[in-house]
Order: structure tokens, then sequence, then C-alpha cells
């Protein structure tokens, strides 16, 4: 570092005075500079008497799985993380195994020999009698749910139900007279406010983080606009509480960006209006009831709009629309911007799964779409959509071993059976994802529709038309996974 000597106030004085005189008029009288006011004082949040009111309605969750139901994942590991995925080497050496503070206390059994730990995470305590939020991952695939409060009592948890398309799930316990939390309005919420997280990161109990809210409505799900802050969330951390200042619970932390696996200063929470909303079904009936009026729907980009007379970009293309469902027997056509749903805009593609899916099934609402240059006014009656499929077990369904091809896919061919589940004409599943499918985030499961807008028939015809791919040129797969198709582009860097 270069340390410069600033001249003596007496030299600096007559050195400023001669330079005034030599450029200033007569005529002209300077100004006295305002004197800047004293820094105003600043005092930062104390978060102790935040803590130490809503820590005891937080709670740790493990989860075990037995060996011969299909096998255990290393603790703290996403249930359908493949050996290949790159953070699996991460979960499976650096989350604690349950040590001696976890072993089951008085009210749970011990191990039956052939279970093992799978999971943990946290939750937190919505009712004096023992119903519990947390995430749908955080418990997907248990054999047996282990809950423990912050007083080290333990408890075996009922899952009440699980709803894998917003992440929320809820548990009871056998339980009584237990600390609970409130719930907050997460509209109120500002960015730059303080929040603080609670939970159990790296299996370490009762753990609070603190930062601000970063952004509202950060779109990163199909179904919830997300709570993005710079609170400090690790796995185990998941299912936890994201409170206010006010102590209020005003999310479940839910997601992180990485790159490593671990914090890198974006943590997402799903706000809790929409989670206690889902929760209510699942307490009621098990599971959530959606709306669904069958159509697959894509981004309007600028480019489209302006190519297709639309202002703006706004509303979300209808890609397909499925055969004998609502949209079909409305009128919906494949190249129709929606633009209104119930009296509702559709300013973006995320905004129509969120308010079909909350529109009771069996409701006739008023549908509106650009079509040809103007709007079209459509009326659709709702249907219900179909409720989640468990997944299968890790260890079970295993793929076939093949050779991938020049974009690191192994494919096989798609049944009939479920061709027609899936009301598709043909396809091929992806079995192994590897090299530049992999980096633009193919998975295996994907069923690919299409490849450059040329239907797939089957996998020895997808295989040969990948050999005669231009090395040089975009390639664009239409990819069906789950419900919704997708364009995937490869471009030619990914090959590399």
């Amino acid at each position: 570092m270069t340390l410069v000597h600033a001249p003596a106030r007496g030299a600096l004085a007559s050195a400023l005075a001669a330079a005034a005189i030599a450029v200033v008029p007569f005529s002209v009288h300077a100004q006295a500079v305002p004197a800047v006011p004293p820094a105003a004082t600043v005092t930062l949040p104390d978060f102790a008497d935040l803590a130490e009111r809503v820590a005891p309605a937080v709670v740790n969750i493990r989860t075990t799985a037995r060996v011969g139901s299909g096998g255990a994942v290393p603790p703290g590991m996403p249930p359908d993380m493949d050996e290949n995925d790159p953070f699996y080497e991460f979960f499976r050496r650096f989350f604690p195994q349950p040590g001696p503070q976890q072993r089951p206390g008085p009210n749970v059994p011990g191990p039956r020999g052939r279970e093992m730990p799978r999971g943990v995470g946290s939750g937190f305590i919505l009712s004096a009698d023992g119903f519990i939020m947390t995430n749908a991952h955080v418990v997907q695939g248990a054999d047996e749910i282990i809950v423990t409060l912050p007083d080290r009592r333990e408890f075996r948890a009922k899952l009440i139900g699980a709803d894998r398309r917003t992440d929320v799930a809820i548990v009871k316990i056998d339980a009584t007279a237990l600390p609970f939390v409130k719930i907050g309005d997460p509209q109120k919420l500002r960015v730059g406010q303080w929040v603080v997280a609670i939970g159990s990161p790296f299996g370490l109990d009762n753990t609070v983080t603190a930062g601000i809210v970063s952004a509202k409505a950060r779109e990163t799900g199909e179904y919830l606009p997300f709570i993005q802050t710079d609170v400090a969330v690790n796995p185990g951390n998941s299912g936890g509480p994201l409170i206010n200042m006010q102590g209020e619970v005003v999310g479940i932390n839910s997601q992180i960006f990485t790159t490593s696996g671990a914090f890198a200063g974006i943590s997402f929470a799903i706000p809790i209006d929409e989670a206690s909303r889902v929760g209510e079904q699942l307490r009621g009936q098990g599971r959530v009831i959606r709306g669904r009026i069958g159509v697959e729907i894509g981004t309007v980009t600028r480019e489209v709009a302006e190519g297709i007379g639309l202002p703006r970009p706004q509303g979300a293309l209808v890609s397909s629309v499925e055969q004998g469902l609502p949209a079909e027997k409305a009128g919906v056509e494949p190249g129709d911007v929606i633009l209104r749903f119930d009296n509702k805009p559709i300013e973006r593609e995320s905004d129509l799964p969120r308010i079909v899916g909350g529109t009771k099934p069996g409701s006739r609402v008023p549908l509106v779409v650009w079509r040809k240059g103007k709007q079209v006014e459509l009326q659709v009656t709702v249907a219900e959509m179909a409720p989640d499929q468990p997944q299968a077990r890790r260890g079970e369904q295993r793929p076939t071993p093949g050779t991938a091809n020049a974009l690191g896919l192994t494919v096989t061919d798609v049944s009939p059976d479920r061709l027609k589940e899936m009301r598709l004409k043909s396809g091929v599943q992806v079995d192994a994802v590897e090299g530049a499918a992999a980096r633009v985030g193919l998975r295996q499961g994907d069923v690919i529709v299409a490849l450059n807008n040329v239907e797939v028939a089957n996998a020895r015809q997808f295989n040969e038309a990948v050999a005669k791919l231009d090395p040089k040129r975009n390639v664009v797969l239409l990819v069906r996974r789950g419900e919704r198709s997708q364009f995937i582009v490869i471009r030619p860097q990914d090959r590399q």
C-alpha cells in the first residue's frame, strides 16, 4: 500500500486561496459548502428474544428406510439422487451420521436391524396437538419419521399427507400442550427486511441464522413464487421456518442456489400463505385437489409476441392440447396464447398452472386467448388433476446399461402402455445422462418426443439421427417430463 501524506494545513489553505484568486472573477462571491451532517446511528437488530420465543416450536426430523424395501440412501441424500450426480459424494461424505444424541428415546423403539438412516430435516409445530409442517422432500420415501423436540423428547410421526408439486408435507405426533408457531403474512414482507431461519443444518439442532429478504415472487417452481433471502440455509434446514421480526412464520425454507452443495448466499422459502392452503387440504383429505385443463405451455418471448402481433410479451403459449380434456373441448388450439383465465390476467407462463390448479374442479370459467391477431373468448370446464404418483424407491427399476450417444444420452423404447398413459404417439425414454445432455439439464426418466422438429419413433431411429447431427449447430429436443413438455436446446459449446 502506498501512503500519500497530505500537505500541512497552512500550506494547503494558502494554495487553495491562491487558486481561488486566480480563477474566480472579483464580482463572484464564493459559497460555503454545506456541512455534512453527522452519520446517523444505526442499531442492528437483536434476535435473541425472537429465537428464544420461536425455537421451542421448531423440531428436528429424521427418517429411516428399510434395506429390504428398496435400499437406503446416505443420510440427507435426496431420494432420487443418482450415484453419478456431482453432489452424491458430497452428501455421502459430509452429511452427518446420527450420533448418540439422536438415539431413540423412550417414545421411540430402537432400530429393527435392517433400518438405515436416510435423511435429516426440520419442521415447525402448527398446533398444540402435534401437527407439524415440513417439506415433502424431507419425508418422501421414508419408512419411519422420527421427530425430536428441542427438549430432547422423541416421537415417531405419522405422515398425514405430502404434496410434491409445492414441496409441502404435514406430519403428526401423539403429543399435547406443545408450543406452536404464529403464522404471519408474507405479502407484507418488503425487500431488505430482516428475516431469521431456525433449523437443523447438517444435523445441528436449533441453529439460528439471519439475513434479509433479497427478492419476492421469485419464479423457481411450477406452483409457487418463492421468497429469496440471503439467510444461511444448508442441508438439514429444509422444512424449517423463515421468521419475520415479529416472530411470525412467513415461509418454509426449501431450496438453495449452489454450485458446491452448500450455502452460497441465495436461499428460497415457500410463502407460508401458499403452504397453509396446501396444508389445510392435506390435513382435511390427505392430498391436494387441483384443477386441470390439459394444455402444455411455453414462454411468450419478445420475438414470438412481435411475430403474432401481440402488443407485448405476456400470457402462456399453448404448445399442445391434450385430447379429450377440457381445453380441447373448449376450443383451445396449439399456438394460442392464454391471456386471461377466470378473469385473472396471465402475465407469465407460470401464472397459468397456479391459477388453474387453484380452481375448483367442475367450475365453468371464462378463458381469453390470443389467436391470429385478435382476442377470442372461450368457456372451459375445469377437470381434476390426477394425484401425485409415488416415486419408485432407490434400487427399483434400474435401467439396463447401454451405450451413450453423441449427446450423452442412453435411451430405450417406451412401452405402448406408457405412451397411452402419457397421451403420446411415440418417443424414447432417457435411461442415463452424461456429457452435453447432463449439462443442459436432461434427466433420467425424461421422454424425448422430437429431435429438431422430427418425431422420435424409437431408440434406433433416434440414435441414428443423433449420429448424423452437425456438431456446429444447435440441437432442439422436445422433452416430456411428468405432465409437462418443454424444449431443451443443446448448443455446440455444450458438446465440447
